[in-house]
């Protein structure tokens, strides 16, 4: 990538609230929880706040409805370095999620896409009207077929990288990896995707069309792939992990940056930066509120 560039992180944007449980809940079964955080959520927006921290100019494009969370929404990016693009939609709820977390860091997420889902591909390239040749555009799986299709042939008019992140699961993403530059994605993810694990994981994704593959395996680390080069293992960060929500953004989004703020394709230097990255966001409670701040973020990439 070259330097001097600006991510357009085009996704979703949301309220997280975390509910502490002991055990995950079981179909019929009522348990007890407590709130922990009301947050800033949703896998566009942790993806474009994490970026806009790094330092790197980033625009994040989403849709809100017209209702209370609007505002939390609003109130809650302000003080984020990220130029928000909040496109309101008449008639839709803005969407939020419900994470329940247990005491050894696993979570499980139910989250609502009524305005993600209902942005259409016109809004979202209008929203691109910045949008200049060699600039990053990060894409996930929370907008429509037509949107994301529309933006990523609009893409590859304009000349942008483009990065997805596959999640959640749709049945049509085969139809998009010829217009991606990098995907990143999870083992679970890769084996729904692909029907193969790991290694032979991300050789099928690049032989569909990719040009980067970046697969996280939790605490064995992740798998950098690309056509051009030997498949490299990046280990994990040795960390406590009370939380684990927003550990695959805060992931992507440091790897993206690194090399984005150096001028260079994505390197193995990048993915051991966003192994720093996503230890610390897993050893606190919460989503927007767990991110690497600005200060440890410059640290992690200035090592």
């Amino acid at each position: 990538m070259p330097a001097n560039v600006r991510a357009h992180v085009i996704g979703n944007v949301a309220v997280d609230e975390t509910i502490s449980v002991s055990t995950m809940p079981e179909a019929g079964a009522s348990i007890l929880g407590r709130e922990e955080t009301r947050d800033l959520g949703g896998k566009g927006a942790n993806q474009a706040v994490v970026m806009a921290r790094t330092g790197l100019p980033t625009t994040l494009v989403a849709a809100v409805g017209e209702d209370f969370r609007a505002q939390t929404i609003r109130d809650q990016l302000a003080p984020e370095p990220v130029e928000a693009k909040l496109i309101a939609l008449a008639g839709r709820s803005s969407d939020f999620s419900i994470i329940f977390t247990t005491p050894d860091g696993e979570n499980a997420i139910v989250t609502t896409t009524d305005s993600a889902g209902s942005l259409t591909p016109e809004e979202a390239i209008a929203a691109l009207d910045t949008a200049a040749a060699g600039d990053l555009m990060v894409l996930q799986g929370n907008l429509s077929q037509a949107t994301t299709l529309g933006l990523l042939q609009e893409a590859r008019r304009r000349g942008l990288v483009t990065a997805f992140n596959p999640s959640p699961l749709r049945p049509y993403f085969d139809a998009f990896w010829p217009l991606i530059n990098i995907a990143f994605l999870n083992r679970g993810e890769a084996k729904s995707l692909t029907g193969s694990s790991d290694t032979a994981a991300t050789e099928k994704l690049l032989q569909s069309g990719v040009r980067h593959v970046v697969l996280t395996l939790g605490s064995d680390g992740a798998l950098l792939a690309s056509r051009a080069a030997a498949i490299a293992t990046i280990p994990a960060v040795a960390t406590k992990a009370i939380d684990t929500t927003g550990a695959g953004d805060t992931f992507m989004a440091v790897a993206l940056a690194s090399a984005a703020v150096r001028g260079v394709e994505l390197d193995t230097r990048a993915i051991g930066h966003a192994a720093s990255a996503s230890a610390l966001t897993v050893s606190r409670r919460g989503t927007r509120s767990a991110f690497p701040t600005s200060s440890e973020l410059k640290a992690i990439l200035a090592h």
